[in-house]
């Protein structure tokens, strides 16, 4: 029951039938007060800059966007001009607090305590230290604490009263609604796309390539990812498809469950997934997604952060 709601909310938000959009119809006055708080919340808010150059990585919709591999993508090529530290909430951990995931690149907790996404950075990223934080601003103070010299903020773009560089992403399809919440998927109006040092539209500023590694004979793909459906693309379309909620805790048996109901060998997962289910013993084929960058976007934050000393 609860899987039914979470997608039929998603489905509502991003692509509504006719039910759903007159609900958003109805909602939409409370979207407008939304707007207006987000927006004076906006204004009031003094940027502090702390002492090191942060790169913001973000978006304006609700869900899954790409922002882990484009800041994966990102983080490897400022490595060649920094010692970098992603900060990140971490979502969907069973911890509270700062926790340095890992510190250059050795792993010092597990996807419990991480979430998943902070555990799939630290494992991309054997250069770069992983903190997550609720309060962002006691993040990037420990990261510059471990010797960072760079910080990237993952889904920081809300954060106003942070000094950075704020890249937004911006996905290539155009949704069926654009109202903010609750009547729409988005966060901030997305008249602040131009408020951004730089947008981000993906199959234009950054490409997605997807190799599935350890195939077998029959696989059954399984995700817990935001707006799922974006997968189709990159798995074959013979392949059967088992979708739950975003961040959603796997269980070894219901793994079997699945591989035995669809008759298949192994199951095709994404890397994000993939560190919640690796110690189950149940084989695991894997989506291995990779974000090729544009040189605009890397020169452009690799002089914000030359430069970081002379603006600030």
């Amino acid at each position: 029951m609860k899987h039914r709601i979470y997608f039929w909310v998603e489905r509502y938000l991003f692509h509504p039938n006719g039910i759903q959009k007159f609900i958003s119809f109805l909602l939409y006055p409370f979207s407008l007060l939304y707007c207006s708080y987000v927006t004076v919340r906006r204004k009031l808010a003094k940027a502090k800059n702390y002492g090191i150059p942060v790169v913001s990585v973000g978006n304006l919709i609700v869900g899954g966007s790409g922002k882990t591999p484009f800041t994966i993508a990102l983080a490897k090529k400022l490595h060649e001009v920094a010692d970098v530290a992603v900060v990140l909430r971490g979502y969907g951990r069973r911890s509270r607090g700062l926790i340095v995931v890992s510190q250059n690149g050795v792993i010092m907790s597990d996807v419990e305590k991480s979430g998943d996404e902070a555990l799939l950075l630290a494992r991309s990223l054997p250069h770069a230290s992983i903190i997550v934080s609720e309060d962002r601003v006691k993040g990037l103070q420990k990261a510059k604490e471990m010797g960072a010299t760079v910080v990237i903020l993952d889904d920081g773009f809300s954060k106003a009263h942070i000094e950075k560089f704020d890249i937004l992403l911006k996905p290539s399809v155009v949704f069926d609604n654009e109202f903010c919440l609750p009547a729409g998927p988005f966060r901030e109006p997305a008249s602040l796309y131009r408020k951004a040092d730089l947008t981000a539209v993906e199959n234009v500023d950054f490409t997605r390539s997807v190799e599935i590694l350890n195939r077998s004979e029959r696989m059954v793909l399984v995700t817990a990812i935001s707006k799922p459906e974006r997968l189709n693309k990159f798995v074959p379309p013979f392949i059967e498809r088992v979708f739950f909620p975003d961040h959603y805790r796997f269980q070894e048996r219901e793994l079997a469950k699945i591989l035995r109901e669809y008759n298949a060998d192994s199951i095709l997962t994404t890397q994000k997934d993939a560190v919640k289910m690796e110690n189950f013993r149940i084989d695991l084929s894997i989506l291995a997604l990779e974000i090729e960058l544009s040189p605009k976007i890397v020169e452009r934050v690799k002089k914000y952060i030359v430069n970081f000393d002379k603006i600030s």
